[in-house]
């Protein structure tokens, strides 16, 4: 979890690449929308996922993974920990292999039964500064 090629290979050259953002807020102050903001301007096409919201940043909400028009290459989450598993299980099911769990959003029990399913995850890492830090 967490390794530096991992964290490459998931976030590609944004070219391409498409994230399912799940709690993506509709509320520019809130880190899911401005990370999600700054992911779009760098090529990166975005699936808000949010039962609660139409649209946001220009996109159509889905009320969750299952609703998605594809199967995004990363799913990134600004959820509660107690949530992760559910989205865990939903990615199970659906074949999804990357999982991004926001900076200072932790559940290690489903972490490593995504990691049992064959799904990688980085977590409690900022996709952003990651992006950032890549230069």
């Amino acid at each position: 979890m967490n390794e530096p090629e991992v964290l490459n290979e998931m976030l590609g050259d944004g070219r391409g690449r498409t994230i399912a953002v799940v709690g993506l807020s509709e509320n520019p102050g809130k880190p899911s929308h401005y990370v999600s903001a700054y992911l779009q301007q760098h090529g990166y096409k975005i699936y808000p996922v949010n039962p609660s919201i139409a649209s946001v940043l220009g996109e159509k909400s889905y009320a969750s993974l299952t609703e998605l028009p594809v199967k995004p290459d990363v799913v990134s989450v600004f959820r509660l920990p107690v949530m992760i598993p559910a989205i865990v299980d939903e990615m199970l099911v659906l074949g999804l292999k990357d999982l991004w769990v926001q900076q200072g959003i932790v559940n290690l029990e489903a972490a490593k039964k995504a990691e049992q399913g064959g799904i990688r995850v980085v977590m409690d890492r900022c996709i952003m500064v990651e992006h950032r830090r890549r230069g």
